[in-house]
C-alpha cells in the first residue's frame, strides 16, 4: 500500500435510543477487513451529517430533510410518557393524549415526535434536551412524552413510564446519501435487510457454483451387471423361464 492510499472503512452514524450493536456484529464477521466507525449525532444534526460526509450512511428518525438523502424506514416506536413512580398514571396500562390534558407537559427543544399541538399545558420554557426533561421529571416539574427507547436510555429508578395513546410515533430509518450508495452501503443495507451471506444482492454475496455430473468409473461400469429385462436372458446367459413350456415329471432311474 502506497502512502496515497487510504484503507477502506465505514462510518455509520446513529441517533439516541437506536442500538446499532447487532448490525455491528454482522458487519464484523462478514467484511472483518473494513473497520465499522459508530457515530453519534442527535436526531436534528444527522442528515446534515450525512450530506456533509460525516458518516456512509445513518439510522435516523423520521422525518428528515430527504434532499439528496435516501431512506429505508425499518420500524416504528411505541410512545411513552416519563411519569414519577408515585404518579397517579402508574396505576394504569396505559394513558391518552386526551389523559394529560391537565399536566405540565415538557417539550423539549430536541423532541423527535412530530406534534400538530403537543399535550398538556406547555412549561415556561422548553427544556434544552431531553435529558434535562427527564431531570425536572424527576424534580415534579412536569411530564415527558417521548419514543419508547429514549426513557431506556435515560431510565431512573425513581421514574417510570407508560404507552399513550392517540400520540404520533416515531420511525427509525436506515439513510444514506443518493449520490454516495456505494458497495460498502449496499453491503449494509443488506444486512440490515436480514439477507444471508449467500444472497444474489450486493458485493459480499457468493454465486452459487454449477453442480459437476460425477463420471462413473470404468471399473465399476465393468463390474455392474446388466439389467435384468422380462423374457430377455438372464445375467448368467439363461433364458427368461423354463425351457419347453410345462414341466414333466423327473424320470426314475433304473
Amino acid at each position: 500500500m502506497t502512502g496515497s492510499e487510504i484503507p477502506p472503512s465505514f462510518r455509520l452514524a446513529y441517533v439516541p435510543g437506536v442500538t446499532p450493536t447487532k448490525w455491528v456484529r454482522i458487519w464484523n464477521e462478514r467484511l472483518p477487513e473494513i473497520p465499522l466507525t459508530l457515530v453519534a449525532v442527535t436526531a436534528a444534526e444527522a442528515s446534515d451529517v450525512l450530506r456533509g460526509g460525516g458518516a456512509d450512511a445513518g439510522f435516523v428518525r423520521l422525518p428528515i430533510d430527504r434532499t439528496d438523502l435516501s431512506a429505508i424506514p425499518l420500524y416504528t416506536e411505541t410512545t411513552v410518557v416519563v411519569i414519577p413512580k408515585d404518579h397517579i398514571a402508574a396505576a394504569v396500562d396505559e394513558v391518552s393524549a386526551e389523559d394529560l390534558a391537565d399536566e405540565i407537559v415538557l417539550h423539549p427543544l430536541d423532541d423527535t415526535l412530530d406534534w400538530e399541538r403537543p399535550p398538556g399545558r406547555p412549561a415556561n420554557e422548553r427544556p434544552a434536551t431531553t435529558a434535562d426533561a427527564i431531570e425536572l421529571v424527576a424534580a415534579g416539574v412536569g411530564l415527558l412524552v417521548v419514543p419508547q427507547s429514549l426513557a431506556r436510555l435515560n431510565h431512573r429508578k425513581d421514574l417510570t413510564y407508560r404507552p399513550v395513546t392517540g400520540a404520533p410515533e416515531s420511525r427509525v430509518a436506515l439513510s444514506w446519501p443518493e449520490d454516495a450508495t456505494t458497495d460498502m452501503v449496499e453491503d449494509f443495507i443488506g444486512i440490515v435487510r436480514g439477507r444471508t451471506v449467500n444472497s444474489s444482492r450486493g458485493r459480499t454475496a457468493t454465486p452459487p457454483q454449477p453442480k459437476q455430473r460425477k463420471r462413473p468409473d470404468a471399473g465399476d461400469a465393468r463390474r455392474k451387471p446388466a439389467a435384468y429385462k422380462s423374457g430377455g436372458k438372464s445375467p448368467r446367459g439363461g433364458s427368461g423361464g423354463p425351457k419347453g413350456g410345462k414341466r414333466g415329471k423327473p424320470r426314475r432311474r433304473s
